[in-house]
Parts: C-alpha cells; structure tokens; sequence
C-alpha cells in the first residue's frame, strides 16, 4: 500500500490528474480533434518532465511496455496454458486480413469469415467454444461488447499493422479484465515506443478486389524523452461472396513519454466500417448452384459503424520491487445495418405503417464503455505479487428507424422510430495473483478474483416486445498452479481454475437467467531444448449451465444459446518447434478433444426426452494446424500452411442429417526482405497463396431445424501480394 501511496501523492501525478482527468472526458465524448488531443498530453509529459529526475537504476530489466500487459499475461513458466506470437511473425502474414484468420494456426483455433475471404465479418472458435466466450483485451482494456460479449473484429481493421505481440492463453487461463473467459483469453498489446525515427509505406493487392493501403510515422525519442508515432489504414475487398464487401477506414495515434522509470501513454485509434451484409447463408441447393452467390438482393443492405477509443496508460517503477500501473479508456460506438424487409405488418412497426407494406429499416447502436484499470507488482528474488481492480461501465441505446416504405400511415415521417430501448452495465473485479518459488524446482501459482456485475435495460426489443431486466452477480473465480521443473529443458505444470459468467443480452432475451460455471483442469508438460520446443497439455473443462450454440440465428444474424445442464470437453492439444537445420524448421500443432452435454435432455418431435450424452454443437474432435518454412537464404522465407479441422455438429442432439464436413486447406507463404543502401532501410516483399489446392469446403453453417441449413462458403484458390518501404 505504501507504493500505492507514494504514486498518486507525487507532485507530478497530482498536477497531471488534476488539470487533464475531466478534460480527458470532455475531449473524447465533445471532440473528434485528435491531435490536439495528443498534443495536449505532450505539453503535459513535457511539465513532468521538468519536475521529476528519476535516477537510473543499470539492474532492471523488465519492459515497461510489457508492463502495460503484465496483469493479465503469464509467462513461459506459468501453470496456465498459452501461445505468443510476436510483431515478426504477425508481419509475415498481414496483408489485410483480419486478426481471427492471423491466429489460425494456433492449437485448438477455428476460425471463419461471412464473406469467406477473411476480411469483413470474421469470428473465431477456441475449444468448441464462440467468440462471445473468448475474452479479448487491448492493453489490458476490455474489448468485448459488454452486452453482447462478442469481439466484433470487423472494428479493428488493420490493427495488427499496431501490434507488438499478442498472447492467447486457452481454457479459463489467469484472471482477466472485463467478461470471464470460456474457452480463451487474448491478450493485445499495441506498437512499442522507437528510438530511432521511421516511416512505413505497405500497400497489398489481391483477388476479389482486395487492396490494403497503410501508412505509418514515427517520430523517434526527442529529447530521450518523448514520441508521437502514427498509423492510417484504408481497406477494402468485394469479398468471395457475391456483394460481401468491406470498406474499412482506421487510424491509431500513439504519444509517449518514458525515462527510466516511467512510462506515459497516450493512445487513440478507431475505425469506420461499411460491409454488405452475408450472414444469412446458403441452402444445399444454392451451395450447388452457385456458392458464391448472396441471397441479399437489396443494394444497401449494410452494416455501418464508427467505433473510436481512447487509452491513457501511466506505468511506474518505484524501485526494484515495485512498480505500479493506472490505465484509463473510453470508447464511443454509434452505427446502423439497414434491412430491406417486405409485406411487414403494421403491429410490428408501431403502426406506422399499413400491412402488408414493404419497409426498409435502420437499427442502431449508440453506446459509450468507460474503463478504469488500476494494478500494483510487487517482485523480488523468487516472489511475484500483482493486485489489482478493474471498474467499467457502459450504456448504450438500441433504437430502430423507418427511412422507407410502401405503404406508410397517414403521420409517419421518414426516421419515426418503431422501437426503443436502452441498457446498462457496470463490471467491477478485483484480484490478486502471487508466483512463489517454493524450492528450486517448484514453483506456485494463485490467483483469486472477485466479479461483480450488474446489468439493467428497459424499453422495447427489435420485435417490440418488453425488455427490462435488472440483474446483479458476484462471482468467485479462483485459480491455482504448480510447475515443476524437472531438468535445465522440461518441466511439468498443473492447474485448477474456476470461472463464471453472467448471460449476454440474446440470453436474457431468450429467458436465460443464471449464471455459468466452468472448472478446467491442466495438466502440461514443456520440454525446451537447442532446435526442439514441444508444448503438450491435457484438459478436463466441466461446465454446470453451459450456455451452447443451438444451430440457430436470431433476427440480427447473431448465433442462439441455449443452457445445457452438464456437460464436460476434455482434450489433449501438442504443439512443437523443431529446427530441423539452418535452413528447414516446423511448427505443428494438433488438439484432440471429446465435447459431450451428459444426459442431455431436448425438445424432438414435441416431447422432451433424455438423449443421454450428446455431442456439442461446432466442437471438432480433430484440429490440426502446420508451417513448414523454408529459409534459402538469409531474409528469405517459404512457408507452407496447412489447416485441419474435424467434422462438426450443427445441434446438440447428434443429428447425423446436421453436421458439417472436415476440411483440409493449404496456403503458401511467401516474405522476401533486401536492405538498400541508401533512401530506405527495409523493403518487404510478401505473399499469400491461400487455398492452393483450390479446395470447395465449408467453415461454418447453422441449422434452424427440419433440414432447413444455411451454409457459409468459404474462398477457394485467392492470393495477397504486398510490398512495404521502410524508412
């Protein structure tokens, strides 16, 4: 509590806070100005700079940009089981697609596109388990949507083009901020400050139109002290679906102040997104047709939205020991999808308009999410100790417009809205986890967190119907772990781990009320050695309430949950790095996992009846990832990607007539640099060659039931050239 103390007392802090906290708020809710905003904070580092002289300390060496992460990562020694992937190997394979289809080949992923070529609406599957389960957070600031708890990927366009390194921790993993995770947690941390001044030029070109122009500056440290680096990012592609469009336009504007003990950032970035809507899917008999065709025929039928966040992180090393970290975040989202829907009833629209009449429609979301994150590490020899909380708090309004119809009534105006409602939802966690070195080969893990939530709305659904919910929950989510190091290159870990989750806004919707309840067990063994890394872990995941996907889609396109009473995924996942010699090496994962609902009791033809253990809805019992590189020459790389993912049920009720088909894909990689002489440091010459084989398969589908199955294709043969100009 001492370091606690001695942070927010400090002269600088206290001038800091005061004179920029409310102005914070108003600047980001009242102003689109982003550079003044940035310039603003710029001067402010710069006061503090001159009041404070930190000396430097020559024995630390933790990052302070990692810090920004530490509370919610884990490191390579952690009972938890994870991957990382670095700047470097994200670069490889950026040319535009969107950061589900970059995580791909990672243990235990499946992931897939509504406009099948990955740019647009993407979504990604960890375990069996949806996206709305995988927490997801920008340096250490929730991502998700707190209502819907999905990560809408589709609002980040080019972000990886920001990113230093990511971490994707599978199974409850350690405790994070924002939503509890269920089947994964990933963790983004954002561009690292430059010493030296640069510039970026990366432009990409590809099938169905696909190009990805990006632009990025940086000034350097000025003065050792401060620097303001940026990135502009257009996007777009037709998309392998007829009409399946993406038009993204994105932005991240970064300043920095750092000295030997502190680090200040100040970070905004955003996006505008404008996509032809694909989510409805293909029957058997139009796959046959023709599988790239769209069922939409509206020439607007699209999604549009404008999402713009706000970061302040302030990181501070008191001394050797401790060192604490205060992050701050808004983030406005307001944005329509426009639907052409014909002979509507009146009642359905508020009676403005006639039956039978054609309409078109506006549905909105208008939202604010306010976070406040605050953590403070402890570390000495053989001791690690991090405490924390995490405060947010969102708001947001659902509201519906009529701008068009054949047959309106006597006093509609274009923009009546035909229904309203709006929502709340305050999350606050607290936790503590410690790493203990017990004795020279074992080493503890604990970690404890208390969540509470509580959730309000109050209006009308898209249907017109009430929806006023008040709800609260307070959660108890421990976690423990053990790893023994057994020799210089292996060691073994186990964990314990207890989640729990409240229901998102399409399950109260539903009907659903209580809450979920996860215990997953780990137990891994690392074996790290010269030109071999093997990773292999056993999972044991029970749930109690699981909230599984149905097979179906609401009216929004959005998948339909339903509680499955017990049900348990227990699995094995191994991946190794072998460097074969100074020129081949591999990277193979393969996850074998059994999904299965115990006794499991369901609606068929009018009755409920126990179908004893089934098998759950999208969980492959086979997923396979591989990259064979191959590196000729210095700077000069060949990579063969290939993906496997087993056959999937589309219900829970081990309907053989509703399942989807393996797939087996290849891709080809190519990443070629040479370094000039003279005007540019660095051109990169990349591509990628997906689906090589020219293969016709499937990667997602849903079933509403008697046969009735939509399928969403996805691209065959396609390829993405890039070139980039580093200066």
């Amino acid at each position: 509590m001492k370091s606690i103390f001695l942070i927010l007392s400090s002269k600088s802090y206290n001038y800091f806070f005061r004179r920029f906290s409310f102005d914070f708020q108003n600047e980001v809710i009242k102003t689109k100005n982003t550079f003044l905003f940035l310039t603003l904070l710029v001067l402010s580092f710069s006061i503090k700079a001159q009041n404070n002289q930190i000396q430097k300390d020559s024995t630390k060496t933790e990052k302070l940009d990692e810090v920004l992460v530490n509370a919610v990562r884990v490191n390579a020694d952690s009972p938890i089981t994870h991957s990382n992937l670095s700047k470097k190997q994200i670069s490889k394979r950026n040319l535009g697609q969107d950061i589900p289809a970059l995580l791909n080949y990672l243990p235990s992923v499946v992931t897939t596109s509504d406009a099948g070529a990955g740019i647009g609406y993407t979504s990604i599957r960890v375990r069996g388990t949806d996206g709305t389960r995988v927490n997801v957070t920008i340096n250490g600031i929730p991502y998700n949507d707190p209502e819907s708890q999905g990560s809408f990927f589709v609002n980040l366009g080019d972000f990886a083009s920001s990113m230093e390194s990511l971490q994707l921790q599978r199974g409850v993993g350690t405790s994070t901020n924002g939503s509890s995770a269920f089947g994964a947690s990933l963790n983004l941390l954002t561009d690292a400050f430059s010493k030296e001044a640069s510039g970026e030029i990366s432009n990409s070109f590809g099938s169905y139109n696909t190009r990805k122009h990006t632009v990025k500056l940086s000034t350097g440290l000025l003065n050792d002290h401060f620097e303001i680096s940026g990135r502009f990012s257009k996007l777009y592609s037709d998309g392998y679906v007829d009409r399946a469009s993406s038009d993204l336009k994105s932005y991240f504007l970064q300043a920095i102040y750092k000295d030997d003990n502190t680090l200040i950032k100040a970070l905004t970035f955003g996006n505008e997104e404008h996509t032809y809507q694909a989510w409805y899917g293909l029957t058997a008999d139009e796959l046959k047709e023709n599988r790239r065709q769209n069922p939409y025929t509206y020439d607007n039928e699209t999604d549009n939205y404008w999402q713009d966040h706000y970061q302040l992180h302030w990181n501070e090393r008191l001394n050797n020991k401790w060192s604490t970290n205060i992050g701050l975040n808004y983030t406005k989202g307001k944005g329509y999808y426009e639907q052409y829907k014909p002979e509507e009833s009146a009642a359905d629209f508020n009676n403005l308009i006639e039956d039978d009449s054609d309409v078109i429609v506006r549905r909105w979301l208008d939202n604010n999410f306010y976070v406040l994150n605050a953590n403070v590490t402890y570390k000495k020899k053989g001791v690690e100790v991090i405490t924390g909380l995490s405060y947010s708090s969102y708001d947001g309004d659902h509201f519906g417009e009529i701008i068009w119809g054949s047959h309106l009534s006597e006093n509609t105006h274009i923009r009546d809205r035909y229904y309203f409602g709006d929502a709340s939802k305050n999350n606050f966690s607290v936790f503590s986890k410690a790493t203990i070195k017990l004795s020279e080969k074992l080493t503890g893990f604990v970690d404890l967190q208390g969540r509470f939530v509580n959730y309000k709305t109050n209006g009308l659904n898209s249907d017109r119907r009430p929806f006023v919910t008040d709800v609260q929950f307070s959660f108890f989510n421990p976690k423990a772990g053990l790893t023994y190091k057994n020799s210089e290159f292996s060691s073994f870990y186990t964990s314990y781990a207890v989640a729990n989750r409240e229901p998102n806004r399409d399950d109260f919707k539903a009907g659903v009320s209580e809450n979920e309840t996860l215990n997953d067990i780990e137990l891994g063994w690392r074996f790290h050695k010269n030109k071999v890394q093997v990773n292999s872990n056993l999972y044991y995941m029970f749930y109690r309430n699981q909230l599984v996907l149905t097979g179906e889609l609401d009216d929004v396109g959005s998948p339909i949950r339903a509680t499955s009473g017990k049900s348990y995924r227990l699995g094995l996942e191994i991946d190794a790095n072998i460097q074969f010699n100074n020129k081949f090496n591999t990277s193979t994962n393969i996850a074998i996992s059994e999904n299965k609902h115990r006794n499991f009791n369901s609606d068929v033809s009018g009755t409920i009846e126990n179908l004893g253990d089934t098998h759950i809805s999208y969980s492959p019992n086979v997923v396979l990832g591989n990259m064979l590189n191959y590196t000729p020459i210095h700077q000069f790389q060949l990579s063969l990607l290939t993906k496997f993912v087993g056959k999937q049920y589309l219900n829970n009720i081990d309907d053989k007539n509703s399942k989807m088909d393996s797939y087996f894909v290849n891709d080809f990689n190519i990443s070629y640099e040479i370094k000039p002489k003279t005007i540019f440091k660095s051109i990169v010459f990349s591509g990628l060659f997906n689906n090589i084989l020219n293969v016709e398969y499937i990667s997602n589908a849903f079933d509403y039931g008697g046969g009735d199955i939509y399928y969403f294709p996805q691209a065959t043969s396609n390829f993405l050239l890039g070139m980039t100009l580093k200066i």
